[in-house]
């Protein structure tokens, strides 16, 4: 019993103390391994801390203040090993251990280390959390100024600001919390305050190139651009890149505020712009320090760089923009400057000054963007009671004459009595008369010159009126019209004094001429002779009229002088003179020599129109003179060379009565019934007809004529007599020129004898009536069948005006076939010129470029065309060109366009010239040229449209970007009736822009 008492408290002691040894040991192996983990914490070796503290912090219960602090480490390491979820760690941390005493000191060691590896944003974030209570004032002054830095680093101005302010007068942060302080004062434009500061620690070595770039912008700011200067210069040559353009900036802008432009001019080239680019207003300063040294070159660079600009620079600038472009005569680009300057409304003075240049400049040169007057008008209703309203007026009616606007000057001068406006409506009146003449409206014309005429204000003009009057009347074909207004012309006094004077005698000549009064026509002719005789051509053309009239007055001998007179000048039309001479020898008699001339011709003329006529003409002469074996072989080659001609069918007569004069029955019958199979409804045929029925008479072999005539669809024996009576009564009414008549009653014949004696007459004269009733498309079928017959003596007129018919509505299908007919068959020479000039056209229509290009050479080669027709050729040459990309012969082309082309081929001949000097690089010289399209032929705007184009792409390569987008732009404006000028403008305005932008931050692409 004793024993166990004593026992049992050892065996408790024992495992007493087994206990107390064993919980002495673990709390020392656990504090080693905490210890063993700060030490590494301590030496930076952060992965291993964490794991160690993380791996112990269990051991601890959660009371224990060893398990908070291995949170807090863990949380630590993670927070400098930049895990994800160390804020979080952290945050887990401080909720978790609110009794820590690691609690403020995790704040403050999260912000400082945030802080020194430049993390500011986080660093505030900690920063913020901290309480300040148990700082030392050491402590709390790191805290200020390392939390005060850390919101002025993002940007956190007025938070930074108050912790700074609290740091002034420290010791130790002192002169940084002012440098910082000041720079928020001087970013919040409290100049004051950043002045106070920012001075006081301008000679501080670590702040003074700042400082002094601040204290430099912010005196610029205040307006002290003297100060600006002075602290901005000693910086300038220590710095570098940005700071350096920047400080140029200041310097540059401050010189020029205190007017000093030439010493501000150095500086603002220094400046480099904002990531390389200049801006508008940078432009700006730059140009007007140019202008006040009037280094206008220099000021037109930098201002025309100002594109897209809206603002009071913007219209400041193309004011004086437009002020260099005069300076220097550029006056195309002074007018674009000042229109941009007129349309901004930033300065109302500015922009009235600018609008009166703009319209005195468009009257003075042209304006290719409105009409002149549109401009003068404009600018009146702005500005009602401008002091300069009585110049404008006086100015609008001139600028409608120099625009060639004449229908507005009529129109404006409508009721207006005085003489000088009078006197305006007399020269406006003639002028839109030779604008009518010129597009070949000779009505409207004659109409524009009587009204001219109204007026007697300037002799000259009456004069020239009188004589374009006559001129009118001679295209109207009313020559006794012509003939009166120039002997009118001839009476006037200031005839002589105009260039129509020289060719009075010779025009006249011509109206006499057509009105068959042959006399007059003569005596005419040959006054422009004697008073005339430089010009080759005109002299050979008198010659052949004066011939001709002499012929049709039967006075050959005369007749034969003046044909030999034409061939003495070897021009034109030479095979005529010889034909014709050949015909009056045989008029006169004298067989032998006709003939002999004949044969001369036939040698001579190869490719003559009339050899035709020679061979038929020398056939009967052969049959004059008993020469029946050369009488066949003439006839024989022209039907069988000749077979289109009109002359085949009077050939084959012919034949068949030397046949039948020489007993050659059958050879005769065959000539005759050769020509009814072949030309049927013709007057030869009809002859062919009657001759047959002589030999079958004389034959006694009447049965057979019986037989055959019934085989013959327009003899109808028992009908004859009432179809001639009814072709006979139409034609009464053709031949007395009442058309509606004439129309009904061949209409009429032709229902009643389809296939009647006079079918062919009847068709091609119902077809003359319905023309001449304008009724051109009902001429169709008559026209055609008349065409559809061998040759006879209607083909040719009948080709011609089926043509016409068929060019009326462009249906050149239709009139190419009829245009080759005719000018193979064609016998007058009008006739050809009309085939081969609307077969040219006519083949560029259907895009057939190399025979409408060999039709236009051909055109080329006679020298009496007009001169119309020859521009034409040009023109159809110079399209074909462009067409085939062939620009070498366009350009060829298009200079012989602009000699002697008026109206809208003269611009577009214009156009083309300033695109080829575009190309060559003459960009100055195209640009001439487009002026010239926009002072004297504004009415064409679509190559005044074109031509802006051109003239935008030469500004850009004189590297004036503000002309070349301004007119772009303007083009846009005012030109969308063009789809293809819109696309080439808009494609150029956005490469200019694309470029610009590379160099100009305003410029908005």
């Amino acid at each position: 019993m004793n024993y166990k008492k004593i026992v049992l408290p050892f065996v408790i002691f024992l495992i007493t103390n087994f206990i107390s040894a064993q919980e002495t040991a673990i709390y020392t192996n656990t504090l080693a391994d905490y210890n063993h983990a700060l030490l590494l914490y301590q030496n930076k070796s952060y992965v291993a801390a964490q794991q160690q503290f993380d791996q112990i912090k269990s051991k601890y219960n959660n009371a224990s203040e060893l398990k908070a602090n291995c949170a807090y480490y863990a949380a630590n390491c993670a927070v400098r090993l930049g895990q994800p979820n160390a804020d979080e760690l952290m945050q887990q941390f401080v909720d978790n251990y609110p009794t820590s005493t690691k609690r403020n000191s995790a704040f403050i060691d999260v912000a400082n280390y945030y802080f020194n590896t430049g993390s500011y944003a986080y660093a505030a974030k900690w920063y913020a959390k901290v309480n300040t209570t148990n700082l030392t004032l050491k402590q709390e002054e790191t805290f200020n100024f390392n939390y005060g830095y850390s919101l002025f680093s993002v940007k956190n101005y007025a938070g930074a600001k108050s912790y700074f302010l609290l740091l002034l007068d420290s010791q130790i942060y002192g002169a940084q919390a002012k440098y910082y302080y000041g720079f928020i004062a001087y970013n919040q434009d409290d100049y004051d305050t950043a002045g106070k500061y920012l001075s006081e620690v301008e000679n501080n070595k670590s702040f003074k190139t700042d400082v002094s770039y601040y204290l430099a912008d912010m005196n610029f700011k205040l307006g002290n651009f003297q100060k600006a200067i002075d602290y901005g210069l000693p910086i300038l040559e220590k710095s570098r890149g940005i700071e350096h353009s920047e400080i140029s900036k200041i310097i540059g802008e401050s010189y020029f505020n205190l007017q000093k432009y030439e010493e501000a001019i150095p500086y603002l080239i220094n400046y480099k712009g904002k990531s390389g680019k200049f801006n508008n207003t940078d432009y700006y300063f730059l140009g007007y320090a140019y202008y006040k040294q009037n280094n206008f070159k220099n000021a037109i660079s930098n201002f025309n760089k100002i594109i897209d600009g809206n603002n009071i620079v913007a219209q400041n600038a193309y004011y004086h923009l437009a002020e260099c472009y005069l300076e220097l005569a550029e006056k195309q680009a002074a007018l674009n400057a000042f229109r941009n300057a007129a349309q901004m409304p930033f300065e109302p003075e500015i922009q009235k000054d600018a609008w009166l240049n703009y319209a005195k400049l468009s009257y003075e040169i042209g304006n290719p963007y409105k009409s002149v007057p549109e401009v003068l008008n404009e600018y009146l209703s702005l500005y009602p009671n401008s002091p300069n309203k009585t110049e404008i007026n006086d100015l609008i009616i001139s600028s409608y004459i120099t625009s060639k606007n004449y229908e507005g000057a009529l129109d404006y001068l409508k009721g207006k009595k005085s003489n000088k406006e009078q006197a305006l409506y007399q020269k406006v009146s003639f002028y839109q008369g030779l604008a009518f003449f010129n597009d070949a409206k000779y009505d409207l014309a004659k109409e524009n010159f009587e009204n001219s005429l109204t007026v007697s204000a300037d002799g000259l003009i009456t004069a020239e009126a009188t004589f374009w009057k006559g001129e009118s009347n001679y295209r109207l074909e009313n020559f006794a019209g012509a003939i009166s207004d120039f002997k009118a012309f001839s009476s006037n006094s200031y005839a002589s004094k105009t260039p129509n004077f020289e060719v009075l005698n010779y025009n006249l000549a011509y109206a006499y001429f057509k009105h068959k009064e042959y006399p007059q026509a003569i005596n005419a002719f040959k006054l422009y002779l004697q008073k005339n005789s430089n010009d080759l051509v005109k002299k050979n053309d008198s010659y052949l009229r004066i011939a001709d009239s002499y012929f049709v007055e039967s006075n050959y001998k005369s007749a034969i002088e003046y044909y030999n007179n034409a061939l003495k000048t070897n021009g034109i039309d030479a095979d005529y003179a010889q034909f014709q001479k050949a015909i009056c020898y045989g008029l006169t008699g004298n067989e032998n020599e006709k003939i002999k001339e004949l044969n001369l011709f036939l040698k001579t003329h190869k490719k003559s129109i009339y050899r035709d006529d020679a061979y038929y003409v020398l056939g009967n002469s052969y049959i004059k003179i008993n020469n029946n074996k050369l009488a066949l072989e003439n006839f024989n080659y022209l039907i069988t060379n000749h077979n289109q001609s009109t002359l085949v069918s009077k050939a084959l007569l012919k034949k068949g009565l030397i046949y039948y004069n020489t007993d050659k029955n059958n050879e005769a019958l065959t000539n005759y019934k050769t020509v009814v199979n072949r030309f049927p409804n013709t007057a030869e045929a009809n002859q062919a007809v009657k001759n047959i029925r002589q030999i079958y008479v004389d034959l006694g072999r009447v049965d057979e004529y019986a037989t055959w005539v019934k085989t013959i669809d327009f003899v109808n024996v028992s009908d004859a007599e009432l179809d001639n009576d009814m072709y006979e009564s139409a034609e009464k009414q053709y031949l007395q020129n009442n058309s509606k008549k004439a129309i009904q009653n061949f209409e009429k014949y032709l229902e009643n004898f389809p296939k009647g004696i006079h079918v062919l007459k009847a068709n091609f004269y119902l077809a003359q009536s319905l023309f001449s009733d304008n009724q051109q498309v009902k001429t169709i079928p008559y026209y055609t069948f008349v065409t559809n017959q061998d040759a006879n003596e209607f083909t040719e007129t009948a080709l011609e005006r089926l043509s016409v018919v068929y060019l009326e509505t462009n249906n050149w299908q239709a009139a190419i076939p009829l245009l080759e007919r005719l000018e193979t068959s064609a016998r007058l020479p009008q006739n050809i010129i009309f085939a081969q000039s609307n077969l040219m056209k006519g083949y560029y229509e259907e895009k057939k470029y190399q025979k409408a290009v060999s039709y236009a050479d051909l055109i080329l080669q006679n020298p009496k065309l007009d001169a119309n027709i020859k521009s034409d050729a040009h023109i159809i040459i110079a399209h074909s060109a462009i067409k085939t990309n062939n620009e070498t012969k366009a350009r060829t082309a298009y200079v012989e366009v602009g000699k002697i082309a008026s109206g809208e081929l003269k611009a577009e001949a214009l156009y083309y010239n300033a695109y080829f000097e575009n190309k060559d690089g003459s960009y100055r010289v195209s640009n001439e040229i487009v002026q010239t399209i926009a002072a004297d032929f504004a009415a064409y705007k679509y190559w005044a449209a074109k031509g802006l184009i051109v003239m935008a792409k030469n500004y850009y390569e004189l590297d004036d970007a503000f002309q070349a987008t301004y007119i772009l732009e303007s083009v846009l404006k005012n030109f969308t009736q063009f789809k293809d000028v819109i696309e080439e403008a808009t494609t150029e305005l956005n490469t200019i822009k694309t470029e610009e932008a590379k160099t100009n931050e305003s410029v908005q692409n």
